[in-house]
């Protein structure tokens, strides 16, 4: 009994050892992507810029070895990680939006690193909330603040966009676009036809339906394996307890019907 618990333990605390693995080259990009927009935070743009050359450097090498990129993460994290240079070397570009394209550029690179809860989901509050500031002004006529609220949300929905083309079905990024455009090319309407502000409804609902898909798929395949491990090895642990005990019963009636028989 005492080596089976310990085989059973022993099994319960591989699945730990192995989530403690070395840093990845992913993971590693990862890093560097954070440090560079810390560095645009604090105004330090030189530092930024050549924190985004270390990365291209640290990228190519892990381009020439195999690693497994599709060719849209590729263009993906080229096209965001040029936006980021940009935004370092621009003598004009205002501090606000340098650090948008800097957090464009580390939510991509995080999309790809992270196997579960991407930073992007975590916009859920700023998205929405700028969201549905412009529909309650749609509601009300209020044609001024509603440009501002849906150009504030098209403004972090451009930030998260590229990172969201990594985790979410390529069907429902077209649907969003497509009403997204719709509403912005048909402002006016929206904001006098009550049938037009419906639009406005269903965008509402693709967006919940959004965040709350990719949290569903969130969960971590080894932590599905870790709970359905343990529970088997309680399961087994129980079970041969239960038939100890059995068999412990069985022979001790055994015992008994002889002591009566002698």
């Amino acid at each position: 009994m005492k080596w089976f618990l310990l085989f059973a333990i022993f099994f319960a605390i591989i699945p730990m050892s192995v989530s403690a693995e070395p840093e990845s080259p992913m993971d590693k990009l990862d890093d560097i992507s954070d440090e560079a927009l810390q560095m645009v935070k604090f105004h330090r743009y030189e530092d930024a810029k050549r924190m985004l050359d270390y990365f291209s450097n640290q990228f190519e090498s892990l381009s020439v070895n195999a690693q497994p990129l599709t060719m849209d993460e590729v263009r993906i994290i080229n096209s965001s990680r040029d936006e980021a240079m940009e935004a370092a070397l621009s003598p004009d570009m205002g501090h606000e939006e340098r650090i948008n394209k800097l957090t464009k550029f580390r939510l991509v690179i995080d999309a790809i690193a992270t196997s579960s809860q991407p930073l992007w989901t975590e916009m859920e509050d700023s998205v929405r909330t700028a969201f549905n500031q412009a529909r309650e002004a749609a509601a009300n006529g209020d044609s001024a603040d509603f440009h501002s609220n849906f150009n504030t949300f098209l403004s972090l929905y451009n930030v998260i966009y590229p990172s969201m083309k990594i985790d979410v079905p390529a069907e429902n990024i077209q649907r969003l676009d497509a009403r997204i455009k719709f509403i912005d090319e048909y402002r006016s309407q929206i904001i006098h036809d009550p049938e037009g502000q419906q639009e406005l409804d269903k965008l509402d609902a693709d967006l919940k339906k959004l965040f709350t898909n990719i949290e569903d798929d969130d969960a971590d395949p080894s932590l599905w394996w870790v709970i359905i491990s343990t529970g088997s090895i309680i399961i087994m642990t129980l079970s041969y307890v239960g038939w100890r005990k059995y068999q412990g019963e069985r022979d001790l009636k055994k015992d008994r019907s002889r002591e009566h028989k002698d």
